[in-house]
């Protein structure tokens, strides 16, 4: 089974300590649900696992199925498969979406005659036009176009593990439903780590783990049940 094992993660970020000690597994076919207050390191956990070199490493190990993932280059850790869906996707301005996808797809799987057929099929599934192949990169696009294109990279990528970072937030109640039914057929072949804050997605999906992280540490890891006791009891006396 593959996996990415975070042991006793230290990073800083321009000089100031953000993680202290994190320990997380996201296994493929698994859904792994990460939620915790603002600033208690959600995206700064993402970005290191994808390689931004804006994080700086000070202590710890990732591993990818026992590989030194810290060792790798971003678009080698995209070639094992790993794929982040970013918070607030950038603007490309000339390179229409079509040709991101062919690029992106070819660079990682090779050149594949159906992928415009493919893409197209499952634009229908995520309620998107065909004229959205045509746009530039998330150039003008809405809060949910933006969050439903990075859902189509992960349809159509299919990486081992996809790392979403909030990509539930803007979203309106059946956007975040089709995230919800999306996200769980996929998890048969693809490991998720969720991060949000709005626990409504998890109407639609059952994870198999959650962890509640704050200053930089999980304090907190559980299954479904963890969800249960933080509606009943609140976010803050979970804390």
């Amino acid at each position: 089974m593959e996996e990415i094992k975070v042991n006793d993660l230290e990073t800083e970020v321009n000089g100031k300590k953000v993680l202290n000690g994190v320990d997380l597994l996201i296994q493929r076919g698994k859904i792994h649900v990460l939620m915790g207050p603002n600033g208690s390191g959600k995206s700064t956990l993402a970005n290191v696992i994808m390689g931004n070199p804006k994080y700086n490493v000070t202590a710890g190990r990732i591993t990818i199925d026992g590989e030194d993932l810290l060792k790798l280059k971003v678009n080698e850790r995209a070639k094992k498969g790993i794929f982040l869906a970013f918070q607030e996707p950038v603007e490309i301005s000339g390179v229409n979406v079509m040709n991101f996808l062919t690029t992106t797809y070819t660079n990682l799987n090779g050149k594949n005659p159906e992928l415009r057929k493919e893409v197209v099929q499952t634009m229908q599934e995520l309620n998107l036009p065909d004229s959205f192949l045509k746009r530039s990169l998330n150039e003008g696009f809405s809060g949910g176009e933006k969050k439903r294109f990075e859902l189509l990279q992960v349809m159509i990528l299919k990486p081992k593990i996809a790392i979403l970072d909030e990509i539930d937030s803007g979203m309106d109640v059946d956007s975040v439903k089709l995230l919800g039914e999306i996200t769980k057929k996929l998890s048969k072949d693809t490991g998720f780590l969720m991060i949000t804050h709005n626990d409504h997605v998890l109407d639609y999906i059952k994870p198999d783990a959650v962890s509640i992280i704050k200053n930089g540490k999980i304090i907190r890891s559980g299954d479904y049940q963890l969800i249960k006791q933080i509606r009943e009891k609140g976010y803050s006396e979970i804390l």
